[in-house]
């Protein structure tokens, strides 16, 4: 058996919104929305520049329906440069564009095989010995175990099957086409190429069972290095399966513990500590950061007094650290130290923070403003399907406004 090269990736979201940066700055947020091409285009290139012989995508190419043609003409083209080079292409629809999203399409080169929805079918690679075996999506839900009907292996070729599954079962994303690692296991196939989960996970090594990640992280919650996965087979086994960072940006969470600290320039200098770590793995990436500030400090109530002015400083220290460092969200944690009352008995006469005593649990007064959070995020840009509505962190935003109600009475 010949020995080959390909490369597995799933999840690229091509057209997905970028909510959270369009909210604050809608040309940072134009960039961050090119990157998901930018990436993609890059891979093609790389792949064609490994001599790969076959590129496999497990699902999830389209975010969504196309708002137009522009975003499947950039696949197709992207597909033709990959045929010009001579390298097969292998896909499944995944939940996202599933035949009864993505109603749209444009057509491939023949060297592309796209797996039909209705049941498990295998495409054969004769000059590779190559048994690819897959089923798409028929429509958003997927409730059943896919994997089930997959076809059995070809005797004497290397197997690939292609599924997008919660495999194994992630609480951050909803379950699609269920099954075990012993399932697949068992199927007797070489290499198993996952999708729908966005982190590299490698489930298992006999056989492989890889989740390649998504390619471009699209929110803070798919923060750090996002790309494919390039494998290389001799004599029909798997000798190697390395990730290929292929990512134009990216996103970080830095933790600032301002424990005991006083005052604002040295806040300002351990946002900039916490956030050098992320900056430094981003390699010159266009990078967003969230700072979430947290600890008792006697900054808490100023900081909560001025968050705009105290955002615009974080930004600054971000842009000491790198040009293309941007603040995605400051987000406050923090709390006043024990002693902070006696500091201001001024609120003691006034007692707000009594006042406030308990309207968290008050069902009326939650219900009026998880209506008005849905109101406002309405009219707000488009968010992307994995970024929390406003009203899913009321708690959070209660407490922050509680902090800038008694900070600013307390100035």
């Amino acid at each position: 058996m010949s020995s080959f090269r390909f490369v597995h990736a799933a999840d690229l979201h091509l057209g997905a919104p970028l909510s959270g940066i369009a909210r604050a700055d809608r040309d940072l947020a134009e960039r961050f929305a090119s990157a998901s091409r930018d990436a993609f285009s890059d891979l093609v290139s790389r792949t064609i520049e490994l001599g790969a012989a076959l590129f496999v995508i497990s699902g999830d190419v389209y975010d969504g329906e196309w708002r137009d043609a522009s975003i499947g003409l950039f696949f197709a083209r992207e597909l033709g440069r990959l045929d010009r080079a001579g390298v097969k292409v292998a896909m499944v629809k995944g939940n996202h564009d599933a035949d009864s999203v993505v109603t749209r399409a444009i057509t491939a080169p023949e060297s592309v095989a796209q797996f039909p929805s209705k049941k498990p079918a295998t495409v054969r690679l004769d000059e590779l010995k190559v048994a690819l075996h897959g089923q798409s999506f028929a429509d958003r839900a997927a409730p059943d175990n896919l994997a089930r009907g997959y076809p059995a292996p070809v005797p004497g070729w290397f197997n690939i099957g292609l599924l997008h599954t919660s495999c194994g079962g992630y609480a951050a994303h909803e379950t699609y086409a269920p099954c075990s690692v012993e399932e697949l296991r068992l199927k007797g196939y070489d290499y198993w190429a996952l999708g729908h989960v966005h982190m590299h996970e490698e489930l298992s090594q006999d056989p492989w069972i890889v989740f390649p990640g998504c390619m471009q992280g699209r929110s803070v919650r798919e923060c750090g290095p996002k790309g494919a996965v390039v494998v290389d087979v001799e004599d029909g086994r798997v000798v190697s399966a390395e990730r290929l960072l292929v990512d134009r940006a990216r996103f970080a969470i830095a933790e600032v513990d301002l424990a005991d600290v006083a005052d604002e320039a040295s806040a300002l200098r351990r946002i900039e500590e916490a956030a050098a770590p992320h900056v430094a793995e981003a390699e010159g990436r266009l990078l967003a950061v969230r700072v979430t500030l947290h600890g008792e400090t006697p900054l808490h109530l100023p900081f909560a007094a001025a968050r705009g002015r105290i955002a615009e400083e974080a930004q600054a220290a971000l842009h000491r650290l790198g040009a293309d460092v941007w603040l995605e969200k400051l987000k406050l944690a923090t709390s006043s130290p024990a002693a902070a009352a006696e500091r201001a008995p001024e609120l003691k006469s006034l007692d707000l923070a009594g006042l406030m005593e308990g309207i968290d649990d008050d069902p009326e007064f939650l219900a009026r403003a998880a209506e008005t959070l849905q109101a406002m995020g309405a009219r707000l840009p488009a968010a992307s399907s994995d970024e929390p509505a406003l009203a899913d962190d009321l708690a959070g935003l209660l407490a922050e406004a509680r902090a800038l109600a008694l900070g600013r009475l307390g100035a």
